[in-house]
């Protein structure tokens, strides 16, 4: 049997057709087999929370991706089918999200019997630090970083919406500027109200020192600081949280398999291997080099 150019051609056409699905395929065999490594090693139910912008595109334009509803009911679900005596070490990845989805994997954490630990390879902010104080403990990176949880209604922090009540007189505020004023107050309470059952414990020894719970709640729901300022190991630990620094490498192992997606020249570039320090050459042996002569 001859092929003729036009022949090669739809061949070579219908191979690439099916290369993106393969890829995929290879790739979630890949994160299936990296997730038994690492649950078999520490005895644990692993769930990843990792968003990114991968796969998820409108006419090519990539959308950001944040918790879910339907994140939730995943995650709800990976927990209902974890025994009770079964740890859970979740990974986050995420700039947050809804209030209603983070509260629901929350509650879900708090409620499981067996030790939860949350894995911060880089950051987790607003929804995603909340998920974090529901752990028992928090593992982060040196470098990554924890986010305010205080409340926005719309584009606008509920504290600085209060703010401009406080400082004008009431006569020269409009009236929907006062009803979110009200809304603003209420979700205030509402985050503090659950930002302090996350914290309490009923056990007899509590993950977070009593005298340091309301300063923790403070510090993250009154909209000290803009919603999008990183708190880091440091500042998280002298809050009082329960940090732990220095992630196992098979975590960074598993956000390789998330890669963001890259259009054209890649924005970042280096050589993948670590570099050892470059050994210093001894003096050749002669007459001592005079200091005045020395580089």
């Amino acid at each position: 049997m001859s092929f003729g150019i036009f022949d090669i051609f739809w061949i070579i056409l219908l191979l690439s057709s099916f290369q993106p699905a393969l890829q995929r395929r290879m790739m979630e065999m890949r994160r299936v087999q990296a997730l038994r490594q690492f649950e078999q090693g520490r005895n644990s139910r692993v769930i990843l929370l990792i968003h990114r912008q991968e796969s998820i595109s409108f006419l090519g334009i990539p959308l950001s991706r944040y918790i879910t509803i339907e994140d939730s009911e995943q995650v709800l679900r990976a927990i209902r089918l974890t025994p009770p005596d079964t740890p859970i070490d979740l990974i986050l990845h995420t700039p947050g999200g809804l209030v209603l989805a983070t509260e629901q994997i929350a509650r879900a954490l708090i409620r499981h019997p067996a030790k939860v630990t949350v894995f911060v390879p880089h950051y987790a902010m607003s929804g995603g630090t909340m998920l974090a104080l529901a752990a028992d403990e928090i593992v982060m990176d040196a470098n990554a970083v924890l986010g305010p949880v205080d409340p926005q209604l719309g584009n606008f922090p509920a504290a600085s919406i209060l703010k401009v009540v406080q400082d004008k007189p009431i006569s020269e505020v409009d009236d929907e500027t006062l009803i979110m004023a009200d809304l603003s107050r209420k979700a205030i309470n509402q985050v503090q109200r659950f930002v302090r059952t996350l914290l309490k414990d009923d056990v007899p020894q509590q993950k977070i020192a009593p005298e340091n719970i309301e300063k923790i709640v403070d510090t993250l729901t009154t909209g000290q600081v803009t919603h999008d300022y990183p708190i880091t190991v440091e500042e998280a630990t002298e809050l009082g949280l329960p940090i732990t620094v220095g992630l196992p490498s098979s975590i960074y192992n598993l956000m390789e398999l998330y890669p963001q997606p890259q259009g054209g020249r890649p924005s970042v570039q280096y050589i993948p291997m670590p570099y050892q320090p470059r050994p210093v050459l001894p003096e050749p042996k002669g007459r001592p080099i005079p200091e005045n002569a020395r580089n």
